[in-house]
């Protein structure tokens, strides 16, 4: 069976591609666009973009790589697909929640979840999220789904006391 180096997103823009890139690799660290690339004559009669514009953007968030194409108006994003963001303390929460949601839906903003100015959806969670809503201590992981169904950005303290005894 072969093996699976690398798994790339790839994010269907329409027009935007370069400026989601550039807008993503400003938020996370260790973060850079890789090569952009632009139409051509060949295949416009499929594709019906203008040579020139910008095809693809490539980048890479934190060594993440990710592609952003220009594909046009007919697909969208949805909720179905979204990007965790897992975060070691309320500072980084803060951080990309307020980065991420500039300009972003403030109506689909709910349980950590967030829609950017691009249409993504993102979760901006704490790294501990699953070991508090997995604990053992008895109630704990029910206290802590009701005190994140009541937030919209999380509050890391605010879960954390959720889960104590």
């Amino acid at each position: 069976m072969p093996t699976v180096r690398t798994i790339t997103p790839c994010l269907w823009f329409d027009g935007q591609a370069e400026e989601a890139a550039n807008f993503y690799v400003g938020i996370f660290p260790n973060s850079r666009v890789t090569t952009v690339t632009h139409y051509g004559d060949a295949g416009r009669e499929i594709h019906g973009q203008p040579p020139g514009r910008v095809m693809v953007a490539a980048f890479e968030l934190d060594g993440q790589p990710f592609t952003a194409l220009n594909g046009g108006p007919l697909f969208r994003f949805s909720e179905a697909v979204s990007f965790q963001v897992s975060c070691d303390s309320q500072g980084d929460i803060d951080y990309y929640w307020d980065r991420l949601g500039e300009g972003g839906d403030e109506a689909a903003r709910q349980c950590g979840w967030l829609k950017d100015r691009f249409g993504l959806s993102w979760q901006v969670v704490p790294r501990s999220m699953d070991s508090l809503l997995t604990s053992t201590v008895p109630g704990a992981s029910e206290r802590v789904m009701s005190a994140m169904l009541q937030m919209k950005k999380l509050d890391l303290a605010g879960l954390e006391a959720a889960a104590a005894p």
